[in-house]
């Protein structure tokens, strides 16, 4: 009886996912091995052109821009989403700092680059800015390149980072990093040996909010990025609206999905790791401290 009521709520999320996710997944990996039609689309024959297509060198600088990108961006992200969730956990106006964290969600992405736009242009702020105090002789080109597109990335995604790491640190023990001052360690050694491993969860969580979505955007790119710019989601884009080279946009999604999935697994791997040898520790700590009370007996 209960393993019936447990199908059956379970039943609308499995006919969900299978619907609107593993068959679309399905669809687009038979598709990578069939054969371009004439006119746009897939023909019904079985083709490797789309994976050889792969080993191009042109297609092989997207992937590894593309990752040069989403790695950097990410990196840079949790780098200041980490000091600024602890700041806001501490802080006795959290609730004001999460509202300025949410509002941009209130404006349209698109809006907020464009708005970036005026910002970076050669008759943006910056550069307006920087000519009106004699600083530069000519604009500068801040926009069309890779760290314009980092930069944004870093913008949109940031929010995404700052949020469950806000709720990991909120939940801290925070008499642990005083317990470490009191014991000899700095600020920082009491930062990274104590809270970082204590935010083990909610950093694994804003990795994987900012790294998988950067992987697999392409209208930040198309917006603000350059020539040395273009990453797989463009070029998916490229090949479905223009080329009209479904077969080889198929086989460029199994790329993104199979680098993502690989790269995604690795480091839920290597924070398992971490955190099994942190509990390791605490536990030989606690075996040690309860040795001494044994013997002090």
């Amino acid at each position: 009886m209960k393993k019936n009521v447990g199908f059956t709520y379970t039943l609308p999320l499995t006919i969900w996912l299978t619907i609107f996710f593993a068959v679309p997944i399905m669809i687009i990996f038979v598709g990578s091995f069939l054969k371009k039609s004439t006119y746009g689309g897939f023909e019904a024959q079985f083709s490797l052109d789309a994976y050889i297509s792969l080993l191009n060198p042109g297609v092989r600088k997207v992937i590894l821009k593309t990752l040069f990108i989403a790695i950097v961006s990410t990196i840079i992200t949790i780098l200041m989403a980490i000091p600024t969730a602890y700041y806001i956990a501490r802080s006795k106006y959290k609730n004001m700092f999460l509202l300025l964290i949410i509002i941009p969600f209130w404006t349209n992405f698109l809006i907020r680059v464009f708005a970036w736009m005026t910002i970076l242009g050669n008759n943006g702020l910056i550069n307006n800015m920087l000519l009106s105090i004699g600083f530069i002789s000519k604009p500068l080109q801040l926009l069309n390149n890779q760290w314009a597109v980092i930069l944004l990335m870093i913008y949109t995604y940031l929010p995404f980072a700052i949020l469950p790491l806000y709720t990991t640190i909120e939940k801290f023990d925070f008499g642990l990093l005083e317990a470490a001052r009191d014991l000899g360690a700095t600020k920082f050694q009491a930062f990274y040996k104590i809270l970082i491993p204590g935010i083990i969860p909610g950093i694994t969580t804003a990795v994987l909010f900012t790294f998988i979505p950067v992987f697999g955007n392409f209208a930040i790119p198309d917006i603000v990025g350059g020539k040395d710019s273009v990453m797989i989601g463009n070029l998916i884009n490229s090949q479905l609206k223009v080329v009209k080279n479904y077969p080889f946009a198929s086989s460029l999604s199994v790329t993104l999905t199979l680098v993502t999935t690989i790269a995604v697994f690795m480091f839920m791997q290597i924070t398992k790791l971490k955190r099994d040898r942190i509990h390791d520790k605490n536990k030989v700590v606690e075996d040690s401290k309860r040795f001494m009370k044994m013997s002090k007996v």
